[in-house]
């Protein structure tokens, strides 16, 4: 009995237990390991360029912080010759720009995408996808250049009609200088307006793929429980991509701060605080580069460089906020049940 039990203790030790789940795993073969050194390399590299582009940034504009220290984020003037200088009155420009931008846009890209995604013929949609996808293409000086000669001069009458008729109700729409033609062109207003042209089809190409990656099931389930099709759009589709739309916005909002071709064309500079959006004159950080850049001595371009970092740091932290934002309300979160 004994000699017979004897063996048979080794294997029930080694017997796994049913109750835990067995760990497979798979030797790496070479081909794995040089697919993951790649994958990390190339996610790695994206943090290295980022810093190189920081360190660049804050070498180059060191000059002019030591200059003007804090007060380079509150000095309205910009005269570095008289060493005093500042992005006070251009950030604030730069960011309203972009927010008129998104005021514009974002309705009218989710719309689209929703079209797009829900409504459209087959047949039509795969033009609507290539014509949204051509227009994300088109060079921002295309779109400058059609807003100077094409969009300002049309523009006018409706500026006019939002200074006359609504500017004593909302004090920014007052147009303080006049009722004249050129008190009403190179605003803040017509640079968003053209900036929300150039957002439009990147924030509608990404909520539309979000949109079209709606489970099926749940599709057929809103209507199978007797809902409509905009009923299924408002309870499946839009709460599912919710995370991909912040997402969209928060790119296009990006895309916005740091647009510079078109501003540039746009703009008459102006280096005081922006508060009525319908008068002539605007600026922003990205104009202000691409303007005064030719131009500049040494100090100048370090103030330039400078403002670069200011915009770089807005960027990331937008763009961390997002991201924050994101993880917050992933898409299907509220359809996962």
């Amino acid at each position: 009995m004994t000699a017979a039990t004897g063996p048979a203790e080794p294997f029930a030790q080694a017997s796994p237990d049913p109750d835990v789940p067995r760990t497979i795993t798979s030797p790496a073969t070479p081909g794995d390991r040089v697919f993951r050194g790649v994958l990390r390399a190339a996610g790695l590299s994206v943090f290295v360029i980022m810093g190189l582009i920081a360190f660049f940034l804050l070498w180059r504009g060191s000059d002019a912080l030591r200059v003007t220290g804090w007060s380079f984020l509150t000095e309205q003037k910009w005269r570095p010759q008289a060493h005093s200088f500042g992005i006070a009155a251009v950030l604030p420009d730069g960011l309203l720009i972009a927010v008129i931008a998104l005021v514009i846009a974002v309705p009218v890209a989710l719309t689209s995408a929703v079209f797009i995604s829900e409504y459209a013929p087959q047949r039509l949609r795969a033009a609507l996808v290539s014509l949204v996808d051509l227009m994300a293409a088109i060079p921002s000086i295309v779109y400058g250049l059609w807003g100077l000669f094409f969009l300002q001069p049309r523009i006018i009458g409706l500026v006019r009609w939002m200074s006359l008729h609504l500017g004593d109700a909302i004090p920014f729409l007052k147009v303080r200088t006049g009722d004249i033609g050129t008190s009403y062109t190179s605003s803040t207003f017509i640079a968003g307006v053209v900036v929300s042209l150039m957002i439009i089809p990147i924030v509608a190409s990404l909520s539309r793929e979000v949109f079209s990656q709606a489970p099926q099931g749940e599709r057929e389930g809103a209507y199978a429980l007797g809902s409509t099709r905009w009923g299924m759009v408002r309870t499946v589709v839009l709460p599912f991509g919710r995370g991909g739309v912040i997402g969209a916005v928060m790119l296009g909002f990006g895309r916005a701060m740091g647009e510079t071709i078109a501003v540039a064309l746009i703009i008459s500079p102006s280096f005081t605080p922006i508060t009525h959006v319908l008068e002539n004159g605007a600026n922003s950080i990205s104009a202000l580069i691409a303007l005064r850049f030719g131009e500049s001595d040494v100090l100048s371009l370090s103030a330039l460089m400078a403002a670069g970092l200011v915009l770089f740091a807005l960027t990331l932290l937008v763009n961390l906020a997002a991201g924050v934002v994101i993880n917050r309300s992933r898409s299907g979160a509220n359809t996962a049940d």
